[in-house]
């Protein structure tokens, strides 16, 4: 039985891991999470994700480093205030693991990515009456992919940024009332 969820934006969130200098990861959110899930654990076929991050939500812990990354050398928020994901099929990948394929849209360009996903969790009453389930996911993306080239050479040789990002999506969805 097919069952709708939203996905709850103070309990959730998306994170992402770059290499810099070659010598270390620097690890970055986006405070804004919102979208939907309907979910059929008795015909994952019939299974749809639909999530939007809000570009403008990023935070890296440094202002100055936000406002570069917001800008045109990279997701160009002004242009593209979000990054879509959308499912088009999700399967069983062993016990409590899903595997979600489906485009992810950043700066316009949409490309294939496989979301590994652990969960849904089972239902769970909140202090006010509503049902929720959680689930995390995780995929790695090149940026370069999807347009985001912008980088700087070190005098060691190497390069500022690396080109792979991984990315890692806690979400607290809640149960839609039906109709």
């Amino acid at each position: 039985m097919k069952t709708v969820y939203e996905i709850d934006p103070a309990h959730s969130s998306a994170q992402f891991t770059i290499r810099h200098l070659m010598i270390s990861n620097v690890r970055g959110d986006f405070k804004s999470v919102k979208g939907t899930v309907v979910y059929d654990p008795e015909n994952l076929a019939n299974t749809s994700i639909q999530a939007e991050i809000d570009v403008h939500s990023l935070n890296t812990r440094d202002e100055n480093r936000d406002a570069h990354v917001k800008s045109a050398e990279f997701f160009h928020a002004e242009k593209y205030p979000s990054i879509a994901f959308k499912s088009n099929k999700v399967e069983s990948a062993g016990d409590g693991e899903l595997k979600v394929t489906g485009g992810l849209t950043i700066l316009g360009v949409t490309k294939e990515v496989v979301l590994k996903v652990e969960g849904p969790s089972d239902e769970a009453k909140d202090p006010w009456g509503n049902l929720r389930i959680g689930a995390s996911g995780s995929t790695k993306i090149k940026r370069s992919d999807f347009g985001l080239t912008w980088n700087a050479m070190l005098e060691t040789g190497g390069v500022m940024l690396g080109d792979d990002v991984k990315i890692e999506l806690d979400l607290e969805l809640v149960k839609q009332k039906s109709a």
